[in-house]
């Protein structure tokens, strides 16, 4: 089956704010919408996209343009939400969410949606690539910077453990990993998850999920000679 290709992106995109984006994430219906997923992660991608990243629709294949990596890929409406404020697709995309052939599947592909670096939403290999897209920078002599953001339950995945302690060793430090905090974790890390990253030697850090000066004060803190981790806390899933 071949899906047709995303319709032109419209000559003007009208200038959205974050007091737009439930308004944006209402416009998706359906099943399978992982809501509270979602909504954990809105506050961090839009200081993000608003505050941090340097990329835009008219950059998405720029090769200096810094990387954002959805490792939590099963709850992508408000990374959705985000990217339609910013320009990147149609807002009408919003209202074909999950529906046969729309380029909005429950799952990001990056074949189909216009800055969407990674199809993701098998947990646990965002941060693996975050890694390898790093090493693959520095290779060829760039300084874009690359950001993954995970959930806190991914970090039970073994190949995680594997990449927090290469990321290190390798001194990646345009590498930036932002974990949604909301105690969905099964096994938990004594001490708190900043406490996994700093023991290997990251720059750890914990934040409020909700705090948008707060997030880019965390996120504008980088090191030269390690990765960062930021926690961002949010509310209880449980």
């Amino acid at each position: 089956m071949t899906l047709p290709t995303p319709p032109p992106l419209p000559a003007a995109v009208p200038a959205l704010s974050y007091a737009d984006l439930p308004t944006l994430m209402a416009r998706m219906t359906g099943d399978e919408k992982h809501d509270w997923a979602a909504a954990s992660t809105l506050d961090v991608l839009w200081v993000l996209y608003d505050r941090i990243l340097r990329v835009s629709p008219a950059t998405v294949d720029d090769p200096d343009r810094d990387r954002f990596l959805l490792s939590k890929g099963h709850g992508p409406m408000a990374y959705y939400a985000v990217l339609a404020a910013k320009g990147f697709f149609p807002l009408d995309w919003l209202d074909t969410y999950a529906t046969f052939a729309s380029p909005l599947g429950n799952h990001p592909d990056r074949l189909l949606i216009p800055g969407v670096e990674i199809s993701s939403g098998s947990l646990g290999h965002g941060l693996p690539l975050g890694v390898g897209v790093a090493l693959g920078l520095r290779a060829h002599g760039r300084e874009a910077r690359v950001v993954v953001l995970v959930g806190d339950a991914e970090l039970d995945e073994g190949t995680n453990a594997e990449a927090i302690a290469f990321a290190r060793a390798a001194s990646l430090g345009h590498l930036t990993v932002v974990v949604i905090d909301n105690r969905s974790s099964t096994h938990g890390w004594p001490g708190g998850i900043a406490s996994r990253f700093a023991v290997e030697g990251w720059a750890a850090s914990e934040v409020d999920g909700r705090d948008h000066d707060a997030l880019e004060a965390a996120f504008r803190e980088t090191h030269p000679d390690r990765p960062t981790a930021i926690v961002a806390v949010t509310e209880d899933k449980r």
